[in-house]
């Protein structure tokens, strides 16, 4: 059976939407008329269109959903239930109606014979490589209820992780925005209307008015322009850095130079590769294969590239951790605990123990970040704001000592 997304509706006009499964599309408008539905719309959940179709994206899910839905099939493994059922059980109490037919979608290629890893290759947007190589283990281990506990795991961490962040950013980004605010009302209202008082003053005003009054008729009059050529130069920017490798190496690279951010993405970077490959080894999965698909994982391309290099002088028979630390991106005390791990046997345990060392410290370089960012933030737009004030007054001033 096959997932349909269908838009019908009912007897009074209204209009419905939703996922159900049927063996063709013909039985599937059948089904819908059975239900008193007049089908508008039907159509497979599998197709992968970039385009919407009457409110269903692409098979992607959300990483909430998709750590809820993993400790739900987990839970329902664990209780011993077929596979079959497991899948539909998580499908309805799916709420949402993509997910629902995603869900439907990788139930429709078990039941074809596929593998439980095979279907979610099947929806790359949704799964991951680290995902269904780790469910690929686990049903070949015969333990993939555990597996998929590891996996929300992982996954209610990432979530957090990404939440603790955003929370993070919202009191800074609202200061940048609300100190914009003033400042643009400042110069596009309030210095327009001083400047026909100064015109009428007749003597010399202040360098610090001219400057400003100089900067409020440039936005005045070309700001519109500014606005446009920073806009598209955004879009290029944007677009250069999702097609062109070498463009995006570069700014990467850049970035990893930056004091204090790059630091950051380094200690993100390796965390994210010692969880991964922690969990891929546990699961059953070969140490090259692991690293491999660790490394894949890794946002920072010259980190990816130098994980690449060592998987390959892994292969070759060089240790992991001498091999990791040749890339001179992953800290001391992570190069330790590997080593740690090759020689006692307790690899996973030790990669364990770095990645959340690492968490903890890229926890900590955010906190610090934004610690120090509000106040430069204050600092910035308070500068700004006093050169704009004393701007306005100076004339006033000299005006107040010539008539005293």
């Amino acid at each position: 059976m096959s997932a349909f997304h269908y838009v019908a509706i009912d007897t009074k006009g209204e209009k419905h939407k939703g996922t159900l499964e049927a063996d063709t599309l013909k039985q599937a408008r059948q089904f819908l008329r059975d239900k008193l539905l007049t089908p508008l719309e039907v159509n497979l959940a599998q197709q992968k269109s970039a385009k919407r179709f009457n409110g269903f994206r692409k098979s992607t899910v959300s990483a909430k959903e998709l750590a809820l839905i993993t400790r739900q099939l987990a839970t329902l493994l664990s209780a011993g239930l077929p596979i079959e059922e497991v899948i539909t059980t998580v499908a309805e109490q799916t709420e949402k109606p993509a997910s629902k037919g995603l869900i439907l979608s990788v139930r429709s290629k078990v039941v074809e014979g596929h593998s439980f890893a095979s279907a979610l290759r099947s929806f790359p947007d949704a799964f991951s490589p680290l995902y269904c190589s780790t469910v690929a283990a686990g049903e070949k281990s015969g333990h993939l209820d555990k597996v998929l506990q590891r996996l929300a795991d992982y996954t209610e961490q990432q979530f957090n992780m990404k939440r603790k962040i955003k929370n993070a950013l919202i009191y800074p980004s609202i200061m940048v925005m609300v100190s914009i605010g003033i400042v643009g009302f400042l110069l596009e209202y309030v210095v327009p209307r001083m400047v026909s008082v100064y015109s009428n003053m007749g003597q010399a005003l202040p360098m610090m008015t001219q400057v400003l009054l100089g900067i409020s008729g440039t936005i005045q009059q070309y700001g519109i322009y500014f606005l446009l050529i920073a806009g598209f130069a955004g879009y290029v920017f944007k677009r250069q850095l999702k097609s062109n490798i070498a463009f995006k190496e570069k700014i990467h690279t850049y970035l990893l130079r930056l004091p204090i951010i790059g630091n950051a993405i380094k200690v993100a970077n390796t965390a994210r590769f010692s969880r991964t490959f922690a969990i891929l080894s546990s699961s059953g999965v070969s140490v090259l294969e692991a690293m491999l698909i660790s490394s894949e994982l890794i946002i920072n391309l010259p980190i990816r590239y130098a994980v690449e290099q060592a998987t390959k002088h892994v292969r070759e028979g060089a240790n992991i951790h001498l091999a990791l630390k040749q890339t001179k991106y992953f800290p001391p005390m992570s190069i330790h605990l590997i080593a740690s791990g090759e020689a006692s046997g307790q690899l996973e345990t030790m990669l364990e123990r770095a990645a959340n060392n690492q968490d903890n410290e890229t926890t900590s370089l955010i906190e610090t970040t934004l610690t120090l960012f509000e106040p430069m933030i204050i600092l910035v737009m308070g500068s700004i704001v006093l050169f704009i004030v004393l701007a306005v007054l100076l004339p006033i001033f000299q005006l107040d000592q010539l008539t005293g």
